[in-house]
C-alpha cells in the first residue's frame, strides 16, 4: 500500500476503540435492537448493561452517511443524536441503535441500519467511518 492511500485510509476513520470488557447484561439489549457502549470509568450500576471501552478522541463530526464498523460488520448510520459527539469524545457513551430510524429521538443514541446484531467480545472493533 502507497503512503496517499496510507493516509487516506487514516483520514476516513472517524473514530476507533476496542471493548475491554462485556457487562454480564449487555447482550440482553439484543432484545430491543440496542448496545450500550461506555468508557472503562464507567459508574458501577451501569457497568453491567455496556460494552466497555477506551475512550478514544473522534476526529470530526459524526454524521448520517457515516458508517459503524464493529470487526468485519457494517452498519451505515441513519441518524445521530446531538450528545453523541460530546459523550462519546468524554464518556466514551452511546447507545447504538440497530433500528434504521433516520429521526433522533435519542440524544446519546447512534442509529444504525436494521441489519443483524453484532457479536461483540472482548477486543472487538468498533470504529466509524467516512466516505
Amino acid at each position: 500500500m502507497g503512503m496517499i492511500e496510507m493516509i487516506e485510509n487514516i483520514e476516513k476513520t472517524v473514530f476507533e476503540t476496542q471493548v475491554v470488557e462485556v457487562g454480564q447484561d449487555a447482550r440482553d439489549f439484543k432484545e430491543i435492537k440496542m448496545a450500550i457502549l461506555f468508557g472503562n470509568e464507567a459508574p458501577d450500576a451501569l457497568r453491567p448493561s455496556c460494552y466497555l471501552i477506551h475512550v478514544t478522541p473522534v476526529a470530526t463530526d459524526i454524521k448520517p452517511g457515516m458508517t459503524l464498523v464493529i470487526d468485519n460488520q457494517t452498519y451505515p448510520i441513519t441518524a445521530v443524536g446531538n450528545e453523541v459527539q460530546t459523550n462519546l469524545s468524554n464518556l466514551g457513551h452511546i447507545a447504538i441503535s440497530f433500528t434504521g430510524a433516520t429521526k433522533a429521538e435519542l440524544p446519546g443514541t447512534l442509529y444504525v441500519a436494521d441489519r443483524d446484531y453484532p457479536v461483540i467480545d472482548v477486543d472487538s472493533n468498533i470504529k466509524i467511518v467516512a466516505g
